[in-house]
């Protein structure tokens, strides 16, 4: 097999320069994604059509000399798999219709894998195109992050409704979280069986949670996949990205044991050095509004990351997703200056 630098620092191992990827690499700031996405109906289409999605998946490739490519979809597939109600709306984005504490019972794991079958197809398909030396990401969305879309009905600043939900309904809320954590280890594990190397778990939305309830429902439920998935697949290897986890970081990589973690553009380096586990492989952290101004200041950041992080394994990456307004030139100079080491 050939060395896949990402993958190796993956697994714990130091490159002579960080491999680099960007979340969100296939998105809106590439004239051709656009060009692509109006071929499919809706958003979802997109996802669920392998032709569209193995394109889109590889054209930052073609433009830029990534270590990786990630399987281009959505966390709000699984929703859509079970048997909710899950549209894309131009301008407001994601909106379901929310799950009750009478609902979730009509929730249908058992369809959820013949759903999702386009998306191991895309994997397959990529695997296939990809060269030797570049890793493959698969991902999903986290239960608690899910479920608070799957609750509220949209994204929110706050949670709020999927909060009050875990504390007035106990058992729903367990309920709905079992169903998420078992159909996400399915998912997972098809998504390796497919060809995927590597698989990323997306907390987004690790923040607005006291440390009791960052236990029970970010690292709990996360661990659980991690277990779940390396029971069927030995050793798989795992990143995890709490975003907004902040004090909690150290707490969900040791309670989790995901390979790689994945550092939010608020985290301060002083506090990945000081805090984290020595050897853990840490992910990130550019701010993405550094790379739409670009400039002096974005190359001072990049460098100043990837010295603060040099006694580790490190793999480049944003702290969140691109943006659309991203210039091109500058995420092309972004991973010129990542690669000149």
């Amino acid at each position: 097999m050939s060395h896949k630098p990402l993958l190796a620092t993956v697994l714990g191992e130091r490159q002579t320069r960080p491999p680099v990827w960007i979340m969100r690499q296939a998105g809106r700031y590439l004239p051709e994604y656009r060009q692509t996405r109006a071929l499919a109906r809706d958003f979802l289409d997109l996802c669920y059509t392998p032709d569209l999605a193995v394109e889109v998946s590889l054209q930052p490739l073609r433009r830029f000399d990534l270590d990786a490519a990630i399987m281009f979809s959505d966390i709000l597939v699984v929703p859509d798999a079970l048997g909710q109600k899950v549209r894309f709306e131009q301008g407001e984005g994601p909106i379901l219709e929310p799950v009750t504490e009478e609902t979730i019972g009509a929730l249908k794991p058992e369809r959820a894998l013949a759903h999702l079958a386009p998306m191991f197809e895309t994997l397959s398909r990529l695997r296939a195109e990809l060269a030797d030396d570049k890793t493959l990401i698969g991902f999903c969305g986290s239960p608690w992050t899910v479920a608070t879309y799957m609750i509220g009905g949209r994204g929110s600043t706050d949670q709020a409704a999927a909060r009050l939900f875990a504390l007035r309904h106990p058992e729903a809320f367990a309920a709905l979280m079992d169903v998420l954590v078992a159909t996400s280890i399915d998912y997972l594990v098809g998504q390796f069986e497919a060809g995927a190397d590597v698989v990323q778990l997306f907390e987004s939305w690790a923040l607005n949670l006291d440390d009791a309830a960052f236990e029970t429902q970010v690292i709990a439920p996360n661990r659980r996949i991690v277990e779940g998935v390396r029971a069927r697949v030995p050793n798989a290897p795992i990143i995890g990205f709490p975003r907004g986890a902040a004090g909690n970081l150290a707490r969900y990589a040791a309670g989790t044991g995901v390979n790689a973690l994945g550092l939010d553009y608020a985290t301060p380096l002083d506090f990945a050095a000081q805090h984290l586990p020595a050897g853990l492989t840490v992910q990130g952290n550019l701010d993405p509004l550094r790379l739409v101004a670009g400039g002096a200041q974005m190359d001072e950041r990049v460098d100043a990351i990837i010295a603060a992080l040099a006694d580790r394994p490190h793999i480049f990456n944003l702290g969140h997703g691109i943006v659309p307004e991203t210039p091109i030139e500058h995420v092309a100079r972004l991973i010129e200056r990542v690669k000149a080491g």
